[in-house]
């Protein structure tokens, strides 16, 4: 049997974040992902937004880390070279029945520590940007996009630099607690059962069926996956903005069919919500149609550029421990505190913001692992 001290399952960008931080406090790190290249599951379907932390309810950890995820990730991006760029972001009231959700967006905002909103009249947001229409704005300076593909490659970079390892094409099949750790079989080509003195489930998507399969921690512990497609759709041709911008989403968990910016400056739309039983990234072409209307609730003038303006781009999946009306649940990072398992830190339902908080998730797992 293999020896090793901690081992992270999972190499999207949260389970590269930890075996980072876990690294670089002197632990020997292995990440195993079971697909053939790092991130190519939740972590390349996203927005690539840089969240200001504006949304989540003021305490919770989405709020905390999603707060404290933008700074680090920041500065990292500033100290290793990683494309990105803070343009900022105009959340829109379409109808003047949504100005009082601007406002209570704005106190929500205040309580998670975010300072820098501006409250914009519809004529200072179209002083902004020309194309849009709305009943007002709130400007928030501080949110931005990353290139997510070269955020996780530093990330795996300074693990390795640490002497830590990425092993692909290796999925773990099942694992049991033993009285010196946890023992984790592993398939692939180099199947092998391995001993770990700690073990971080950052599994994403597959995170509650991987834990399920833990023989030693109790399934209350466990809680039920449940997934959430959002598809994207491309424009075509150049966006005449600058700035994200994102539709208010009043009473909403939902944050609406949003414009967001890659680096080279061209739009997608996106996500769309849907409930499904599987993971399923197929896009259905027929919703353009969908997309366009609401797009145009804020852009009128993409009704100018032709039916063949909106074009299928891809979908994600979120991993979600919240089902069809319930309210939106928390991250969760359970460590021994929480189920009792020592060495084992579970984290489930890292959806959005999970990619600006990564890094603050990573310092608080290998926090919880060094006690």
């Amino acid at each position: 049997m293999e020896q090793t001290d901690v081992v992270v399952i999972g190499a999207g960008v949260v389970g590269l974040a930890c075996a980072r931080s876990l690294a670089r406090a002197g632990r020997e790190v292995i990440v195993l992902d079971s697909e053939a290249a790092f991130g190519s599951a939740t972590s390349a379907r996203n927005s690539e937004v840089i969240h200001a932390g504006l949304y989540y309810p003021a305490g919770s950890w989405r709020a905390r880390l999603c707060v404290q995820g933008k700074q680090l990730l920041y500065a990292y991006c500033e100290e290793r070279g990683v494309a990105h760029r803070r343009c900022g972001k105009l959340v829109v009231a379409t109808d003047a029945a949504e100005l009082p959700w601007l406002e209570r967006l704005r106190a929500q905002a205040e309580a998670n520590g975010v300072h820098d909103l501006r409250a914009l009249a519809a004529d200072e947001a179209r002083a902004l940007e020309p194309e849009l229409a709305c009943h007002g704005a709130l400007l928030s300076p501080s949110t931005g996009i990353v290139d997510s593909h070269a955020l996780m490659l530093a990330l795996l970079g300074e693990t390795e630099s640490h002497g830590g390892a990425l092993v692909l094409k290796s999925p773990v099949q099942r694992g049991r607690v033993r009285a010196d750790g946890i023992e984790l079989d592993v398939g692939g080509e180099a199947a092998c059962t391995l001993h770990a003195r700690a073990v971080v489930n950052a599994a994403g998507l597959q995170a509650c069926a991987l834990a399920a399969s833990i023989d030693g921690l109790d399934s209350r512990h466990v809680p039920v996956p449940h997934f959430a497609q959002g598809a994207y759709f491309a424009l075509s041709g150049r966006a005449p903005f600058s700035h994200l911008v994102y539709p208010v989403p009043g009473a909403s968990s939902h944050l609406g069919v949003h414009l967001t910016l890659d680096l080279a400056g061209q739009a997608r739309f996106g996500p769309s919500f849907r409930w499904v039983d599987d993971i399923d990234y197929r896009v259905d072409p027929a919703d353009g149609a969908h997309f366009a209307a609401e797009v145009m609730r804020y852009w009128p003038g993409l009704a100018q550029r032709g039916a063949d303006a909106l074009q299928p781009a891809y979908a994600g999946v979120r991993p979600k421990i919240s089902g069809p009306g319930e309210p939106a649940a928390d991250f969760r990072i359970d460590g021994p505190a929480e189920h009792g398992v020592p060495g084992l830190v579970n984290l489930f339902g890292i959806e959005s913001p999970g990619l600006t908080a990564a890094l603050a998730i990573g310092d608080e797992v290998a926090r919880r692992l060094a006690r």
